[in-house]
């Protein structure tokens, strides 16, 4: 005799009553023929190796909160992590708006019924468009890497070419992204080049990428700082030679520099990429991000955005203003396969919070934002430089992020990191793997959250585990 069927009162719909009427209504006689189209052989045979389910609320909280617990968290850690999501701090103020209910899902819905929320938007469009100098703002996409490879999409079809280069430094997690967003099928794929690296500076080979650009070069793709950290000092130069072979030049920029360095658009950037993460954002599992796409106000690029956009529109009564699709005909929901691009969910949540947090800071807060975490990350790198056998690589100038090798010191970073945690210190990301040139080296980020204590702290424990081999 079968198990009686197990209730999960966290899933919708798991009462078999409600689902034998549900069934009914759809004229379907069991749960598989809901799946008939999909083939036999790929469907999982067997049993799932689940574990038996908690069923009150009281033990699921107690069952999780035992799982958080091992994790290392970056309250009772100091941590040098970056490499596209470090910690920021966030102000109480952000966190008391994105959870108000009328905001808390952030969910679409239309423009015409939801003024606060999509006000809300308007606002952080506005406040982005300022800090990029830039006019249009996308609908934020679901991170950074999605935004350089729509970007990408939108660069192909407005020059009709199908070849894209990016550098060589990019981060390998934003890299699989983009190639992954660029196969498509048939006609839709592009070409992925790499442009080499100046393995002295860190910044882009212009030899190289001289060498790679064509006629048939849809966009040049540089990041601004880079992955590695480094300012690409020579973008204007780049920003020349894209454009005198009619391609377009796609910045992939980190928003909260822009204080302190100039916005994309100043050096010839068609579009203005990144995620804003850094905008009011708390280090999440899993999320925590958003995309943002910038251009300025030519139709040709406007023409080319996949998501619903807004814009402030008259109403019946006049003088009045309120909120209107942009181009509805041009995404996915207005016509289907002749979409531009499919789209989906947004991170419309971390939109509003970002805004707040522009809105909080200002131009002067952002300026001396940017000014505090250069000159904490300068001392960070000048004081990690002292100890023997450990050296800062590229002599670039750097924002919040720099590369630190250990290759005099005999210990992998690996090593180090793990000896690291002993001292309650999260080392920075192991880029051995990533970039094997560069031997034992990690990338460190500091950023405004540290003090003079926590870098020296820091100091003092990489010159007692490195001491040790």
């Amino acid at each position: 005799m079968s198990k009686d069927p197990i209730v999960y009162p966290y899933i919708p719909n798991s009462v078999p009553e409600i689902k034998g009427r549900m069934l009914e209504e759809i004229g379907a006689g069991s749960t598989e023929e809901l799946y008939a189209e999909i083939p036999s052989h790929l469907r999982f045979k067997g049993q799932l190796n689940l574990p038996e389910p908690i069923l009150d609320e009281a033990s699921i909280k107690r069952h999780v909160e035992r799982l958080l617990q091992k994790n290392r968290n970056c309250a009772e850690y100091l941590s040098f992590l970056g490499a596209g999501c470090a910690q920021h701090y966030v102000p109480a103020v952000c966190d008391e708006i994105n959870n108000r209910a009328e905001f808390l899902t952030a969910y679409v819905g239309e423009s015409y019924a939801d003024h606060g929320k999509w006000q809300a938007f308007f606002e952080y469009a506005s406040l982005m468009g300022d800090l990029l100098e830039m006019d249009v703002l996308s609908c934020p996409l679901y991170d950074g890497p999605q935004a350089v490879a729509t970007s990408l999409r939108m660069a192909s079809r407005i020059t009709g070419r199908t070849r894209v280069l990016l550098p060589e430094s990019m981060g390998e997690e934003t890299l699989s992204v983009v190639r992954n967003y660029l196969k498509g099928g048939g006609d839709s794929a592009l070409q992925v080049d790499l442009i080499q690296f100046d393995p002295a500076s860190g910044l882009v080979d212009i030899r190289d990428l001289k060498a790679r650009l064509s006629d048939r070069t849809a966009a040049v793709v540089i990041e601004n700082p880079g992955y590695l950290g480094v300012i690409e000092t020579r973008a204007e130069e780049i920003s020349r030679m894209v454009q005198a072979h009619g391609a377009e030049l796609v910045v992939y920029a980190d928003p909260i520099s822009l204080g302190v360095m100039a916005p994309p658009a100043s050096y010839g950037a068609s579009f203005a990429c990144g995620d804003f993460h850094p905008l009011g954002m708390h280090l999440l599992c899993g999320g925590g991000q958003g995309g943002f796409i910038a251009t300025h106000d030519d139709m040709r690029y406007v023409a080319e955005f996949k998501d619903l956009m807004f814009g402030l529109t008259e109403t019946v009564r006049e003088g009045e203003y309120g909120f209107g699709e942009v181009l509805f005909e041009r995404t996915s929901y207005g016509s289907r396969e002749k979409g531009k691009e499919y789209t989906g969910t947004t991170t419309g949540l971390w939109a509003i919070t970002a805004g707040v947090y522009l809105a909080l800071l200002g131009p002067k807060g952002m300026q001396e934002l940017g000014q505090v975490i250069m000159q904490k990350a300068q001392y960070a790198a000048k004081r990690i430089a002292g100890i023997p056998g450990v050296d800062v690589l590229f002599p670039t100038p750097f924002f919040k992020e720099f590369v630190v090798s250990f290759a005099g010191t005999g210990r992998s970073v690996k090593q180090v990191n793990q000896s690291l945690l002993e001292h309650r210190i999260i080392g920075g990301k192991d880029l051995s793997g990533e970039f094997p040139e560069l031997g034992q080296s990690a990338l460190y980020c500091v950023t405004e959250i540290m003090t003079k204590e926590d870098v020296d702290r820091l100091v003092t424990a990489v010159e007692t585990v490195v001491g040790q081999g």
